[in-house]
């Protein structure tokens, strides 16, 4: 089958891959703050994507999803990033694994073109989900300094 085949090619490529977007990351000017978090921290979240993403695509629950994107945009918000730089660093991943499928070029026939179809859309909706999660983590992340923060203005208000 293409799309389990499609899948082992990325997942043993993902070293490569990794690097085209840390390199993307670091030049890139609408993820400025990228350029000085900790480079084995960015590599090693970019390559679990790339390497376990048979195991990503098949998850079919959200937890797993949740704990991990919902502690990224935890994590990213705690360090100053900017939410639009961190949503911009997933698309980036999406869109390099993207040209990367579309690359490789193991498609021979009509039904390996439907199947490769399908795999991108499972990889759209697994950087959706992703995507949902990393923004309610940050958000999450948030609210409370938020509400801290405007409490005591309420008060001198007064």
């Amino acid at each position: 089958m293409l799309s389990a085949r499609l899948i082992r090619v990325i997942e043993e490529h993902a070293e490569p891959l990794t690097r085209g977007v840390l390199d993307d990351l670091a030049a890139n000017p609408r993820t400025p703050h990228y350029h000085d978090l900790p480079p084995d921290e960015l590599h090693r979240r970019v390559y679990d994507v790339y390497h376990n993403l048979g195991r990503w695509l098949g998850e079919k629950t959200e937890e797993h999803l949740e704990e991990t994107y919902g502690g990224l945009g935890r994590n990213r918000y705690r360090e100053g990033v900017p939410l639009s730089e961190v949503v911009y660093a997933l698309v980036l991943i999406k869109e390099h694994l993207r040209e990367y499928i579309r690359a490789v070029g193991l498609v021979d026939s009509a039904v390996e073109l439907y199947l490769e179809e399908e795999l991108h859309l499972s990889i759209g909706s697994f950087f959706d989900r992703a995507l949902y999660h990393m923004v309610k983590g940050y958000e999450t992340e948030a609210t409370p300094r938020a509400a801290v923060s405007a409490a005591p203005r309420t008060a001198r208000s007064r």
